[in-house]
């Protein structure tokens, strides 16, 4: 007659099956494990609650949080904000020529990223002109990175016109990504938010990047002034009438 043996059970018959090899062991409760996981998390993040804040900010929670852990932060923010602005040695687009390619972009990018914008050689691509604007900000918000932008048609031979603009980065004399036009990003849609995100993924950037903080503006502001929707321009429009009174 055989004995039927439910092996979750805590008996002191189970214990002796288990001991001997016969039964597995009871599988252990992951409640504990998730509690403690929670528990962690939230450690953490109460640890890193300052992580994100920019000086302003740190200076409004002078009231809320201890002095010395402030200090901490600001002078975090403080070496940080010193190594970006001895890195930063770009701050402008680059024009390229091909004979200049290799120095300029391959060899360039053993010490820095590098970011090429192949255009359009017609006026009426408009992800090229979206792009040539976002990448003129892009160099002047991140100097440590060079930027640089050339007829597509010039850089390569019969270089389809359907396929600009096509963005190229470079690293440690690699093609680390490739972008045939804005559709990868968000089309006519591409923001400088789309960019950034592109090079943190990459490593170009950090998550922790102060230059990355996010504005609480409307949406439609992150992009160029040309390529906002119509709605946008009337709401800009609304906000001017308002502030007439201030003339």
């Amino acid at each position: 007659m055989q004995v039927e043996v439910n092996p979750n059970e805590d008996t002191e018959w189970n214990d002796i099956l288990r001991k001997h090899g016969i039964i597995p062991e009871k599988p252990q409760d992951p409640e504990p494990l998730i509690q403690e996981a929670l528990i962690e998390a939230e450690r953490k993040a109460h640890e890193n609650r300052l992580e994100d804040k920019d000086l302003d900010e740190l200076d409004a929670l002078e009231d809320e949080e201890d002095e010395d852990f402030l200090n901490q932060y600001r002078q975090k923010r403080l070496a940080e904000l010193s190594t970006i602005n001895q890195t930063s040695i770009h701050n402008q687009v680059y024009g390229l020529s091909k004979p200049d390619f290799t120095r300029e972009v391959t060899e360039a990018s053993q010490s820095s990223f590098v970011c090429v914008n192949l255009t359009s050689s017609s006026s009426n691509n408009v992800e090229s002109r979206l792009l040539s604007e976002l990448w003129r900000r892009m160099a002047a918000k991140f100097g440590d990175i060079k930027f640089c932008e050339m007829r597509a048609n010039m850089c390569i031979d019969g270089y389809p016109d359907r396929n600009t603009p096509t963005i190229l980065v470079y690293h440690k004399g690699e093609i680390v990504r490739q972008c045939v036009t804005l559709m990868t990003l968000r089309g006519t849609g591409t923001r400088v938010e789309d960019l950034e995100s592109m090079l943190v993924e990459l490593g170009a950037l950090k998550e922790s990047d102060v230059r990355l903080k996010k504005k609480d503006d409307d949406e439609d502001d992150a992009r160029p002034s040309a390529f906002k929707t119509k709605s946008s321009i009337r709401k800009s429009a609304t906000v001017e009438d308002d502030d007439d009174d201030w003339d």
